[in-house]
């Protein structure tokens, strides 16, 4: 049980509806290159603290670190993301794929799953379609994709419905076109890399809002985020800052303050492999 009921509570009641007709709770906790004890042990402080939405992904390496943090909770409270890496896009091989990850996370299904990025070299059509049979087969929940722009999303909306966009989004990566395109096809946007790998935290301006509502700079980014209908789900392996990341459901910024937030925008993508395709 969570030392704190109210975040415990305000974890599990901010919900988002996905198009699936499926709630998913707006704030989450991702793991990206959390591994091995780090990775569990984050996991448990994170469930102890109150979250039950979890992001993984085959690329993390951590899927059955994951799978022993969540043994003990009760599986339906819980929402669960993955997504297909690179080479496993097929039709063959989505299915094999998808069987590995669930036996990973020790899971009979899973709540969302994602592309997750795209890849021209496999029609859209055919990785979304084997992923909306797992669905037909009681395995799946909802399907999504990461790192789609409004042009790739454009093409996959031919061939499915898509429940989630998962990319990075923070106040110096504010793609507001993206999320007015995808509000408009009721595609949730999920924040990744929210807190902007450290330049939310040493922000002036973050922190001068932050002062106003007795919060930290990093508790106002993620309120920016919640308040503009979107999900986010910050990465920490420390059990002080999950906390702290959890506790921004008992304030809320004015339409001023949101405002100064959004004039913050630069453009700055922090997370742009090779393989990105953002043009």
């Amino acid at each position: 049980m969570s030392s704190n009921p109210a975040v415990e509570t305000a974890l599990a009641t901010n919900l988002l509806v996905l198009r699936s007709g499926a709630s998913m709770p707006t704030l989450g906790v991702g793991s990206g290159k959390l591994t091995g004890r780090e990775c569990e042990s984050a996991l448990r402080a994170a469930l102890e603290i109150g979250y039950r939405h979890i992001d993984t992904a085959q690329a993390y390496d951590n899927q059955p670190e994951i799978g022993r943090a969540l043994t003990g909770y009760d599986r339906s409270k819980l929402f669960i993301t993955s997504k297909l890496w690179f080479g496993d896009y097929t039709e063959k091989k989505v299915p094999a794929a998808f069987d590995r990850i669930l036996r990973e996370l020790k899971c009979d299904y899973l709540d969302l799953l994602l592309i997750h990025w795209p890849d021209r070299s496999v029609p859209f059509a055919e990785t979304l379609g084997a992923m909306q049979q797992l669905v037909e087969d009681g395995k799946l929940r909802s399907i999504g994709v990461s790192n789609f722009t409004i042009a790739h999303l454009e093409e996959a909306l031919e061939s499915a419905e898509i429940a989630v966009n998962q990319v990075e989004f923070h106040p110096f990566l504010n793609q507001s076109e993206l999320l007015n395109f995808c509000t408009q096809h009721q595609i949730i946007l999920t924040a990744y890399c929210p807190l902007g790998r450290g330049l939310v935290a040493s922000n002036e301006e973050l922190q001068k809002i932050g002062g106003a509502h007795s919060k930290t700079a990093a508790q106002v980014a993620l309120r920016w985020l919640i308040q503009k209908g979107m999900a986010a789900i910050p990465k920490s392996s420390s059990p002080a800052r999950l906390k702290e990341n959890a506790a921004i459901f008992d304030f809320t910024l004015s339409p001023k303050e949101m405002q100064r937030i959004d004039a913050l925008n630069e453009d700055r993508r922090l997370i742009n492999p090779e393989w990105g395709d953002f043009n």
